[in-house]
């Protein structure tokens, strides 16, 4: 779950700081304190205080995060997610065998963050499975043999319609295994690098390291960070990439054939 810091420092708290509405608080405030015959100095805490309450509104409140179920997936998304999820798990029983003390109250929070990826994580497995099972309903070796039996059958405008159409499903088939190819490539690379994460922060809770040894963890923080903003922004591209699939190419609609032998 996002930490506080997590959801303060987000766009939507930066546009309420700055919004002509926070202002118009803010003045509404100090406007009532000067109405009641406050001094200068309650008059400053009153609009400060209205200012604040107008901020601290425009924190996104914790969500409840999603119930992540990889049994629910087919290959190869099922697998990658638990291993995934075992990451997860790894670091947490790191984090517990840790002495209490800064370094395991940093990277306690650097477990938060990385809560995001895997949620993030999870958003991505379901779009790609989604992708998966719509791919195994357009088969290209049927669509093929059609084809070639069109292309060599007597031309006529009813054939040419019917070659474009064929050829029109084998190039949609083309495009989803490049997309359900480059996500799942993507995703499996985050989680190597998860386990890379999750190996340090072993390394981290067995040796101890004092309170010196917290500046940048190595990178770690930066790692976290880095992590889940390639999830995210690979979690937006699935989705723009579902959002723009022409209405006859939509995973689960029935289509020629029931297997293609893609990802």
């Amino acid at each position: 779950m996002p930490s506080f810091r997590d959801r303060f420092l987000t766009p939507q708290v930066a546009r309420a700081i700055t919004s002509p509405s926070a202002i118009l608080v803010t003045a509404a405030g100090a406007s009532a304190a000067i109405l009641l015959g406050l001094n200068p100095i309650g008059i400053v805490l009153v609009g400060a205080g209205a200012f604040t309450a107008r901020v601290l509104g425009s924190v996104p409140r914790n969500s409840v995060r999603p119930r992540i179920s990889p049994g629910s997936l087919v290959e190869p998304w099922q697998s990658l997610m638990k291993g995934i999820l075992d990451a997860r798990k790894r670091y947490g029983a790191a984090l517990r065998g840790m002495q209490a003390g800064p370094l395991k109250e940093r990277l306690g929070e650097l477990g938060e963050r990385l809560e995001s990826g895997v949620d993030e994580a999870w958003t991505i497995a379901q779009a790609g499975n989604q992708l998966t099972l719509g791919r195994r309903q357009i088969s290209s070796e049927t669509i093929s043999a059609e084809l070639q039996q069109a292309q060599s059958a007597a031309h006529t405008e009813r054939s040419d319609q019917t070659i474009q159409a064929l050829q029109a499903q084998l190039s949609a088939a083309q495009r989803l295994d490049l997309t359900i190819g480059d996500t799942y490539d993507q995703l499996r690379l985050l989680d190597a690098r998860i386990d890379e994460l999750v190996t340090r922060t072993v390394e981290l809770s067995v040796s101890q390291a004092s309170t010196d040894d917290l500046g940048g963890l190595g990178g770690l923080g930066a790692e976290v960070d880095s992590i889940v903003n390639d999830m995210e922004a690979l979690r937006q591209a699935v989705e723009e990439t579902q959002g723009n699939t022409p209405k006859g190419e939509e995973p689960g609609e029935p289509q020629l054939g029931t297997s293609s032998g893609s990802v």
